[in-house]
């Protein structure tokens, strides 16, 4: 503990981290550093600023950034440009904000002279290991302080307790246990998990859900929307141009209306247990839906197959913290490379829950109606070619169930 002289913490204002910079003064006799990272979580971030005045963090030592914009562009868009699904349901929105959020600790500590970070991630949880994974890539010799794998205060009950004894100002709502939910919230997603989730068999309530209205509650008429692609990724809605976090708020604000994005899962946490979490992402999920539909029509046959073989081993690696490392660098020159003809529009239509493509067209389209059509293809296509194929790719069977192999 001598040896930890400044720590920079990954501060929210909120109970946890509150009673964590106070806890590193205590135990760990260090200077403290504050960072707050504006990721789109829809919360006024001064107050943090404030209540790290009032324990004592000088003002040269309190980093409050609005990182939205770095966050939609470096970290959303390269993750939605490979289609990334965890475990075939979850878009990462949690899971793709911890590099961010390290990347910038990690800057500050340099900035700051800083020998140490400090997060409020628990020890059973992905975050820790996000966090942490990120910290040792970008400064290797970081030590990392993570106060719920050391202390006591393991309950509410106790970390009030302890704001109490202490002089922590804690927010009436987070005295009173209000929130039901552990919640986590950026551009991306809100989560939802812990409390009266734990039991996987339990429905929540509809007013559990803040950014999207009940699908049963959304518009009785559909809406159509033009998204505008340029590598992969949207650059304008309706034909208005607009910053990659414009496009996010532009598009979680429609699928939000139309009560796109809800989500209900039981997943398998990296440290090996499962975790039922509830989500809402709106905006990503029409993100997802759109760029599909723009690669199915400029993507060749085999390079869209090998994406899709990548795509879960992509999703792996951001789910479990692995983004600043050797292999999804790799990965990602790879996907980025064929986004190079993901160029064109896509009309989507949302309607109560369900975001349908009913369009799309590109100056890059592999689509030929020549070759493709119904009627006289004027020789585009010999069929008779269809012969020859089918029965090449029948040898192997045809040898097999001669000796009996089928």
């Amino acid at each position: 503990m001598s040896k930890v002289k400044r720590v920079v913490l990954a501060y929210s204002g909120g109970l946890d981290t509150s009673v964590i910079l106070k806890w590193l003064q205590d135990v760990y006799q260090c200077e403290v550093v504050t960072f707050t990272a504006d990721i789109g979580q829809g919360e006024e971030l001064e107050p943090a600023r404030k209540k790290a005045l009032q324990l004592g963090i000088k003002k040269q030592n309190i980093f409050i950034e609005d990182l939205r914009e770095e966050f939609v562009r470096d970290f959303v868009f390269p993750m939605f440009r490979a289609n990334a699904v965890y475990e075939g349901e979850y878009l990462l929105g949690t899971s793709i904000a911890r590099p961010l959020i390290a990347k910038h600790m990690i800057k500050i500590a340099k900035k700051t002279g800083a020998n140490a970070i400090s997060h409020g991630a628990t020890g059973k949880g992905n975050d820790q290991v996000r966090f942490e994974l990120g910290a040792y890539a970008l400064m290797p010799n970081v030590k990392v302080i993570a106060p719920w794998r050391e202390w006591d205060l393991l309950s509410r009950e106790k970390l009030l307790a302890y704001a109490d004894k202490h002089g922590i100002p804690v927010d009436f709502k987070k005295r009173k246990g209000t929130s039901p939910y552990s919640m986590d919230a950026n551009m991306l997603h809100i989560s939802y998990e812990g409390g009266i989730l734990e039991d996987p068999n339990f429905a929540p309530e509809d007013s559990m859900w803040r950014i999207t209205v009940s699908p049963e509650k959304a518009p009785n008429k559909p809406q159509v929307i033009e998204l505008e692609y340029k590598k992969g990724d949207i650059v304008a809605i309706d034909g208005k141009k607009m910053t990659p976090a414009q496009v996010l708020a532009t598009l979680n604000k429609l699928g939000g209306k139309h009560g796109i994005g809800r989500l209900d899962i039981v997943e398998n946490r990296y440290v090996g247990m499962k975790s039922r979490g509830c989500y809402e992402t709106p905006g990503g999920t029409i993100m997802l839906k759109g760029h599909r539909a723009m690669e199915s029509l400029t993507l060749d046959r085999e390079v869209l197959a090998l994406k899709d073989d990548l795509m879960p081993r992509y999703a792996r690696m951001v789910y479990n913290g692995y983004w600043f490392t050797p292999e999804r660098v790799l990965l990602q020159g790879l996907i980025d490379a064929s986004q190079e003809h993901v160029n064109g529009t896509v009309r989507l239509k949302l309607y109560k829950g369900t975001v349908t493509c009913v369009g799309r067209s590109s100056k890059d389209s592999l689509f030929d109606t020549k070759i493709v059509t119904f009627e006289d293809d004027a020789g585009a296509y010999n069929q008779k070619d269809g012969e020859g194929f089918i029965k090449l790719n029948a040898l192997r069977l045809r040898i097999a169930a001669k000796h009996k192999r089928i």
